[in-house]
């Protein structure tokens, strides 16, 4: 069970504001990395709300002198590779990850993705599915929710639990197990996308 779990936090509605993001690094169901950056919103997407300093408590000041995402992009392939990536409401994270490949003019980095969320909702019986419920549920507790290292910890959490409790040896398998939608970003998507609905899918 290998994946890399990801969570942004960022400044504003625009999901090219992110001023964080955290990663957890899983090999055989187990954290053996993890990597944490604040990150400059690039303009016009670094206004600061007061709703969301509120959440994760991000401020300008403390990210006047941090990296912008094309400038983390070596760090964050390095440390990603070719892993599935993995997260809480993974909509969220993707669009953000597109979001910022847009602002910037590149590519998204290419990943198939699982949502954390649509696995917990086929494991466990909650009243919420929200992270610190489902991480509970885990046996992650005491974490700093909204905190992008810790959020990325409890996703992969989850994941290694309800691995587990599937049985599912690989992300291929624990999607089948959950019938949690396998997502794709970046040209694998575009790719994907034309083998679906190209001429030769007519064929």
């Amino acid at each position: 069970m290998d994946f890399t779990a990801i969570d942004f936090e960022t400044a504003n509605r625009s999901s090219a504001s992110a001023c964080s993001v955290g990663l957890v690094k899983v090999r055989d169901g187990r954290p053996v990395d993890e990597a944490y950056w604040l990150i400059k919103p690039p303009f016009p997407h670094d206004e600061f709300s007061e709703w969301n300093v509120r959440i994760h408590g991000i401020t300008p000041d403390q990210v006047t002198d941090a990296p912008l995402w094309r400038d983390l992009l070596p760090e964050f392939a390095e440390f990603a590779g070719d892993d599935w990536l993995v997260a809480h409401n993974a909509g969220f994270d993707m669009n953000v990850l597109r979001g910022l490949a847009d602002a910037f003019g590149v590519d998204a980095p290419n990943h198939r993705y699982l949502c954390s969320l649509q696995v917990a909702r086929s494991t466990y019986h909650l009243d919420s599915y929200r992270l610190p419920v489902a991480a509970m549920a885990a046996g992650f507790e005491d974490f700093s929710h909204h905190n992008a290292l810790d959020d990325s910890r409890a996703c992969a959490a989850i994941v290694a639990h309800a691995a587990k409790r599937h049985e599912a040896d690989d992300l291929d398998a624990l999607a089948r197990s959950t019938k949690a939608r396998i997502g794709t970003i970046g040209t694998v998507a575009t790719r994907e996308h034309r083998a679906d609905h190209g001429p030769m899918a007519l064929q």
